[in-house]
């Protein structure tokens, strides 16, 4: 891992581009594109902003992602695509979205002629990310896809071979990445403020009532591990700035609701070893609730809790309470990825990152169905770590 040069506090609330209480987001004082090789299919322009089409109008849709495009400077709610009629109307009066940008799945292709919509965000169940991730990039739209990336690694591996064929970005909706307490871990983690990290622990659980696709393994490809494990595997692997070389472990939990988990897992617990030797535990189900990350490192400690949630997060240090704002996370990354497009900058959650998580996962599962340890080869990876994700946000938000 590369190193950093330390920061202080204050530079590092600067690199966030946090003005008061409120963190508000500023445009872009340079570009980046003197730094970095310029990416194809990317847009040259500021003048306006980026069209933005969600596909799939569920719960984290409506009550997550139309809000906050309300929100953000650099893009906009431009299109839909759902597969109920009765929702088309409503959406075009609420977000004044024209008949001309409102699709179903039967004619999604089209897309490819309208210059409205610059961006495709797939808000789908997890088995279709996949077939509308490839159908965006071959319309020429670049795409933001919700985690987990797919259901199967090869899946994920075609997903970022057709985006990469035809010229466009493809990223992951991993909001934490631009989210103030989390991005502080990353500092204190990679640039070794307390020394090495030497433990780490991680769980986020939920009881959740709306179960629809969730318990269908066909559709989510896993339980709680794909829907919110996936959240501490990235924790682990940000706070390290590395990648684990091994799932040590892995437990099924107790089925207390077998009328319920039928094709699913109810709860799993797991174990990675990192290249230097440290582990982090893990925790996720869907019986209790939890949303937690802890580091130990040499000369202190860090936390996070609750670490996962939209719109509130908490963390404290061995020095006392992180005094930072809790902000749209979901604005934040979409403006990223959209001013990623306008100035050739590099992504900072790339479709290299949802693979790699991909990958844990099915060592994880495999792990856990065998009762052994399972390698990982996570090698050769597009991922950024924390002096990307610095300089990036220095140049987006301050």
């Amino acid at each position: 891992m590369a190193r950093i040069k330390k920061t202080d506090r204050r530079t590092f609330m600067r690199n966030l581009g946090i003005i008061g209480a409120g963190g508000i987001l500023l445009p872009g004082m340079m570009s980046f594109s003197s730094r970095v090789k310029p990416s194809v299919g990317s847009i040259a322009r500021r003048d306006k902003k980026l069209g933005v089409a969600l596909v799939g109008l569920g719960s984290y849709s409506s009550g997550q992602l139309a809000p906050a495009l309300q929100e953000t400077q650099y893009c906009k709610l431009s299109g839909i695509v759902t597969g109920t009629p009765s929702k088309e109307d409503e959406w075009m009066k609420r977000y004044d979205i024209p008949k001309e940008n409102v699709y179903n799945y039967d004619n999604f292709d089209s897309i490819v002629n309208n210059d409205d919509i610059d961006i495709i965000y797939v808000v789908l169940p997890n088995s279709m990310h996949a077939e509308y991730t490839i159908r965006a990039a071959k319309a020429g739209k670049h795409v933001i896809c919700e985690k987990p990336m797919a259901t199967t690694v090869k899946d994920a591996e075609n997903m970022i071979k057709v985006c990469n064929d035809n010229n466009v970005k493809l990223s992951l909706g991993y909001r934490l990445h631009f989210e103030p307490y989390n991005l502080r871990a990353m500092e204190l983690g990679q640039k070794e403020i307390f020394g090495p990290v030497q433990n780490f622990s991680a769980g986020f659980s939920g009881m959740i009532n709306n179960w629809e696709w969730r318990l269908d393994k066909e559709m989510a490809g896993g339980g709680p591990l794909m829907d919110l494990g996936i959240y501490t595997i990235q924790a682990a692997c940000y706070n390290m700035g590395e990648w684990p070389v091994e799932v040590t472990k892995a437990t099924y939990g107790e089925v207390t609701k077998p009328g319920l988990f039928k094709s699913v897992e109810q709860s799993i617990t797991f174990t990675l070893k990192f290249p230097n030797g440290t582990t982090s535990s893990h925790s996720t189900s869907y019986a209790n609730n939890e949303s937690y990350f802890e580091a130990k490192a040499k000369n202190g400690w860090w936390k996070l809790n609750p670490a996962y949630y939209y719109g509130y997060i908490r963390g404290e240090t061995n020095e006392g309470s992180m005094r930072l704002p809790n902000v749209n996370q979901q604005a934040r990354q979409m403006d990223a990825f959209a001013l990623s497009l306008m100035d050739d900058m590099p992504i900072l959650v790339t479709g290299d990152m949802g693979l790699r998580d991909m990958k844990i996962m099915m060592a994880i599962y495999e792990s856990a169905d065998t009762g052994k340890p399972v390698k990982l080869d996570l090698e050769d990876l597009n991922i950024p770590k924390y002096d990307l994700h610095q300089t990036i946000n220095d140049d987006l938000y301050s």
